[in-house]
């Protein structure tokens, strides 16, 4: 069971990094003299790359849905590992991992809402690409999935 938790908690732990770095980081979509991320650009001038703020053709509303949802899905990976260290010394067997559980399920749906929203308003007109930190939301949401089932299956486990 000791080997189980490390697992839970490692697969945790690289879900808040995934969703930090593709929270953070500047590539959600990238073209050779184009970076751009849910904060701002970087343009390649000269063979300098120099930060520009977003195109005002952005939709402020949708950007900022997926700058908060991005947000609030770290805060909550964030705390439902905290909850999982908690729960694991202070809750009786049976109950343990719900909490945990809850808020990695609200992480995975915000995450989910912002990389959706990207992916159906910026960006869908043009022709390059999507970046790694696009992709490390994805992967991100699929991880905090996971970890969120697992939770809620090793809720039911009394032994």
């Amino acid at each position: 069971m000791l080997i189980l938790l490390f697992g839970i908690f490692v697969l945790h732990i690289t879900s808040v990094i995934l969703l930090l770095v593709a929270t953070i980081d500047n590539a959600w979509w990238k073209t050779e003299l184009l970076s751009t991320d849910i904060w701002g650009s970087w343009v390649q001038i000269n063979g300098q790359w120099n930060y520009t703020d977003l195109p005002s053709t952005y939709p402020s509303g949708y950007l900022q849905a997926v700058q908060a949802s991005s947000i609030l899905a770290c805060v909550f990976s964030g705390l439902g590992l905290v909850v999982f260290m908690v729960q694991l010394f202070t809750l009786p067997k049976g109950k343990r991992f719900t909490f945990s559980g809850i808020f990695q399920l609200l992480a995975c749906l915000c995450i989910m809402i912002a990389a959706s929203i990207y992916t159906e308003i910026f960006h869908s007109n043009e022709g390059s690409s999507y970046g790694p930190c696009f992709i490390m939301a994805w992967m991100a949401f699929v991880l905090t999935f996971i970890s969120c089932l697992i939770y809620f299956i090793l809720r039911k486990k009394t032994t």
